[in-house]
């Protein structure tokens, strides 16, 4: 495991921002104010970005990186061209600290868990103010974080569609870890 280099904290740090905002602080913040606090720190294993607490990665660093499975979080994957791809593994870390949040039916539920995106008639509720390609948790009615995804269109625009309409791209769904089980946490 190893830290991140500056441009990849860069990358990292705007496509987290994307959905959580000006919490994104929060994440890397001492977890209380005595001096000797732990925190949460990104380490990198391969070409995965793992979010981990500070103690723990340095007890990790007496491991080699060929026998370190996973330590942490996975947050997700940095691509061949330098591009960082959000996991479903993130949701719980984005669910927490989300700016914009979705509802979804029951009767939306399923076809989102099997892939597909959210559209209007699926939608129950909304946060306020929401604009179009901004990172957005998908929950269901009682909740639950199902996913997320990149907004469509803004809550003004969604307002005025049909109900066929699609209004968040899925990015990630729990389903995922069902359909994805061979490759998910494959190296």
């Amino acid at each position: 495991m190893r830290q991140l280099t500056e441009q990849e904290t860069k990358t990292l740090f705007e496509k987290l921002a994307n959905y959580t905002g000006s919490s994104l602080k929060n994440l890397i913040a001492p977890l209380d104010d005595s001096p000797d606090a732990d925190r949460y720190v990104f380490r990198l294993n391969r070409d995965r970005v793992y979010y981990v607490l500070l103690s723990v990665a340095n007890l990790a660093t007496s491991i080699s990186r060929d026998n370190l499975g996973s330590l942490g979080i996975c947050l997700g994957k940095f691509s061949k061209t330098g591009k960082f791809r959000l996991h479903i593994t993130a949701l719980p870390i984005l669910a927490e600290h989300a700016r914009y949040k979705l509802w979804i039916k029951p009767n939306g539920e399923m076809p989102f868990l099997y892939g597909g995106n959210v559209v209007k008639a699926h939608v129950g509720r909304w946060s306020d103010d929401c604009p179009s390609h901004q990172g957005i948790v998908v929950y269901n009615m009682s909740d639950t974080p199902l996913g997320f995804g990149v907004t469509a269109r803004s809550t003004a625009e969604a307002r005025r569609l049909d109900p066929t309409g699609i209004v968040c791209f899925r990015q990630a769904d729990c389903g995922e870890y069902l359909r994805d089980e061979d490759t998910l946490f494959a190296s």
